[in-house]
């Protein structure tokens, strides 16, 4: 299949030098793109808003029959329809996932299907179990992304109920669903039950709820190596923000409708500025920005250089956005007519953003050289690995060669200026733990590898 390829280069101390960002062309002819995820297997399933779920094939081909076609349980249009999807963390035996959309009503539902029995590329349209039916005041503002969080309770971010302003003041109500990030228990007889660690338990607010102050949140990831949770909530007329918290913090307090970003909306009943959590990073809506579309930390093995890096976009602007672990944000120029509304993760971690406008899906990549590509550099061979106290490259030839050991957050801890091909090289200051070797040769060849120390 031919790829459609765009690079940017972006220069940015996100990097140790400029390097570029590509785009490449994954799959095309999709519509109302919302979600991209994987069922721990090398297939990605794509959410369309208008109620069918796809599935992608490694090699880019879509499946000709849907996974599930759920369009005459949904009302689709604006900010609705069917918006998120979750696999169950035992999916491989049981068959579950999970779904979010929006009724003909309106209403925020939250509903369990199952696999077919006998094809696992097509769902049981007729097992659907309803867990929430949540009503909302106005059209816009639904939220809608759903993950399963390491303990194996599914997180459920929804948005305040619409309108402008939060007038209903949702997202502060504690007894309110709208507005919030629930946290329920999908392995119950009943239709869910409430883990006892939920903060609301036994006191003032809904049990449902781990936290609240979201105004529509779209999307959010959990990042397991960090062990943290981001989250991106869109703003009201001039700020997008992203929040970060451990997965573990509960009953928290993200600030809207008292706050846009870092700044005062609405601060009339608002409880006292030090109970907020206010977001790690905001950007304003300067050169057309006006919707931040969240995505994932990259985790994958194929660019080292990404490691660390949290991927958002926004909407209306077309670009990609880069926040790095200082919280600094980089932006690429604008990828013209691609109008970005999810990321999503394949089963090895490896990054891709859905444009809505166009129905296609990007791979993310960059220029430097990852383990599994060719390089000009020819075979290396880096040992022992795992490693402790040294290691020794060797297939370098007669080349000028330099290395760098970068941490799994991105970060580099280690360099030398020349490589010398089986001479042994001391690493016994480094710590414990993965990381990654970059080999550099001029400005053209690289070679990447993941590298463990002991």
């Amino acid at each position: 299949m031919k790829k459609l390829l765009f690079m940017i280069s972006m220069f940015s101390s996100l990097f140790v030098n400029s390097q570029s960002i590509n785009l490449e062309e994954f799959a095309t002819g999709l519509t109302s793109l919302v979600e991209i995820t994987n069922a721990n297997d090398s297939r990605l399933f794509v959410v369309q808003q208008n109620g069918i779920i796809k599935i992608i094939q490694p090699t880019g081909v879509i499946n000709a029959t849907p996974f599930l076609n759920i369009a005459s349980k949904i009302v689709f249009g604006g900010e609705r329809g069917l918006l998120g999807l979750a696999f169950h963390p035992q999916y491989s035996s049981n068959g579950y996932f999970f779904v979010y959309y929006n009724n003909p009503a309106g209403n925020i539902i939250v509903a369990r299907y199952k696999v077919s029995s006998t094809d696992p590329n097509i769902a049981d349209p007729n097992s659907e179990k309803i867990l929430l039916n949540i009503p909302k005041p106005f059209e816009n503002h639904n939220g809608g992304s759903i993950h399963f969080a390491p303990d194996g309770k599914l997180w459920i971010i929804t948005g305040d109920g619409g309108s402008g302003g939060d007038p209903q003041n949702n997202a502060q109500n504690k007894n309110s669903l709208l507005g919030k990030m629930l946290r329920i228990d999908v392995d119950a007889t009943g239709p869910y039950n409430i883990p006892s660690d939920n903060p609301f338990v036994g006191s003032d607010g809904a049990d449902e709820i781990w936290a609240y102050g979201l105004r529509n949140a779209w999307k959010f990831s959990f990042d397991l190596t960090s062990g943290n949770v981001l989250i991106a909530d869109v703003g009201q007329g001039a700020f997008e923000e992203i929040n970060r918290t451990t997965i573990t913090q509960a009953g928290l307090n993200y600030g809207w409708r008292c706050y846009e970003g870092n700044t005062a909306y609405n601060t009339a009943g608002c409880p006292g500025i030090g109970t907020m959590t206010f977001p790690v990073a905001v950007y304003d809506h300067s050169g057309g920005k006006c919707s931040i579309t969240g995505g994932y930390i990259y985790r994958g093995s194929q660019y080292p250089s990404l490691q660390g890096k949290y991927f958002f976009a926004d909407y209306c602007s077309t670009q990609i956005g880069i926040r790095d672990t200082n919280n600094a944000i980089t932006w690429s120029s604008a990828y013209s007519g691609n109008n970005f509304s999810t990321f999503g993760q394949d089963s090895q971690k490896e990054l891709y953003v859905a444009a809505v406008t166009t129905g296609k899906i990007f791979k993310i990549s960059t220029g430097t050289l990852g383990v599994q590509e060719s390089t000009a550099l020819g075979k290396i061979s880096i040992y022992p690995n795992p490693a402790s106290k040294e290691i020794f490259i060797n297939g370098i030839g007669g080349k000028k060669v330099s290395a760098e050991i970068m941490s799994t957050e991105g970060r580099k801890i280690w360099e030398t200026d020349e490589v010398i091909n089986g001479k042994s090289m001391d690493i016994s200051a480094l710590p414990a733990g993965v990381y990654f070797i970059n080999l550099k040769s001029g400005n053209l060849n690289s070679y990447s590898q993941k590298l463990i120390i002991k």
